[in-house]
């Protein structure tokens, strides 16, 4: 587990504020992943800091942690849109950040144009496995989503912890997310993905990416990944993998870890 202390140039960047950070709208956006390992986003972050990157520190922490309850339905109709590649398809979950236990529950829909929107509305952290049981959540997830909350239960948690930088003329904002880790409530197996990191790039589709210049000199190349369909095919027996294996083969190449032990699918 990889903690704030272990990312020397992290340390000496300049803070920005959540405020600030919201403050800037990147109305035209683009989000692009990458991903890496932990010894190569070090090489990243030097050279972000030398380009005058700063980091969101909150409560006077940088390196904030994240859990995220996924729902499905008992046959898995998200995780299945996604590993058949149907265009239109959405997610549910319930996120938690740690730093201050806020909690929402989140839609994220994905259009056939390749854009995300998410939906959100907060609720008590007591209510993060059985939303369905406020009044105001059920009927938001009616609204918003292609689900009443009956249909659906919770699957898998995603653990992780997260740095957001920002460059200067605020254009851009990098997500980096390390200390992976999953859980099946079906099932009751777990996953981490050891030295992984998942990075997303998200910037104004207007201005050139120093950051991408960044990560591509570094051969830290974009990738298309969804934690969630990691967490299905690693902890789910019963979830048919298709082309995810590919992206579990992936990883374990990136971190030399042997982390999909299945046979019979």
């Amino acid at each position: 587990m990889y903690k704030e202390g272990d990312f020397c140039a992290v340390g000496r960047m300049n803070a920005v504020s959540l405020d600030e950070m919201s403050s800037v709208s990147l109305m035209n956006r683009i989000d692009t992943k990458f991903v890496t390992t932990v010894s190569k986003l070090q090489l990243v972050l030097e050279d972000a800091l030398q380009a005058g990157y700063r980091v969101c520190e909150i409560g006077g922490q940088r390196l904030l942690s994240y859990a995220s309850v996924y729902y499905d339905t008992p046959d898995l109709q998200m995780y299945t849109a996604h590993r058949n590649g149907k265009k239109t398809r959405q997610k549910v979950r319930v996120r938690t950040y740690l730093i201050d236990n806020q909690t929402f529950l989140e839609i994220k829909r994905k259009n056939n144009r390749g854009r995300t929107k998410k939906k959100r509305i907060r609720i008590p952290e007591d209510y993060v496995m059985n939303f369905g049981a406020m009044q105001e959540a059920a009927d938001f997830l009616q609204k918003k989503s292609w689900w009443s909350h009956e249909d659906i239960t919770p699957e898998t948690t995603t653990d992780f912890s997260r740095f957001t930088l920002v460059n200067k003329a605020m254009t851009e904002r990098l997500t980096i997310d390390i200390n992976l880790g999953f859980r099946n409530f079906r099932s009751g197996a777990e996953a981490s993905l050891g030295d992984f990191v998942i990075i997303e790039l998200k910037q104004d589709g207007r201005v050139d990416s120093q950051m991408r210049q960044i990560l591509l000199r570094h051969r830290v190349f974009p990738y298309r990944i969804s934690k969630y369909c990691v967490a299905v095919t690693l902890t789910d027996p019963q979830a048919r993998p298709g082309r995810f294996i590919e992206k579990v083969r992936y990883i374990e190449k990136l971190t030399g870890k042997k982390l999909y032990h299945r046979t019979n699918n």
